[in-house]
């Protein structure tokens, strides 16, 4: 996969503390993904921009809130957000590579 396609698909890692939390216990990252994005390409995005191996994808649709600003309804856009499982013994520092 091209670097440009990669860049396409991950657009940005999340942190909190669900996910250190996954870090730590299940070997499992969390990424903002393209809303086109399939498992496949987040697979080969993640294995050619991190050189590791990934077990498993899973891919979550999250739905934007309703909002209000100055007595006006807005809504936020909708964004994807991938779980990445890596194999045994392999990490991701995604600090630095954020």
């Amino acid at each position: 996969m091209s670097n440009i396609n990669v860049l396409g698909v991950i657009r940005a890692p999340r942190v909190s503390e669900k996910t250190a939390r996954l870090q730590e216990l299940s070997n499992q990252y969390v990424f903002e993904v393209a809303k086109t994005a399939t498992k496949a390409d987040v697979k080969s995005a993640v294995e050619s921009l991190f050189n590791v191996k990934v077990e498993a994808v899973n891919v979550v649709n999250v739905k934007g809130k309703t909002k209000s600003f100055r007595n006006r309804a807005g809504r936020r856009g909708d964004w994807r957000k991938a779980y990445v499982r890596l194999a045994e013994g392999q990490s991701i520092d995604v600090m630095a590579k954020a």
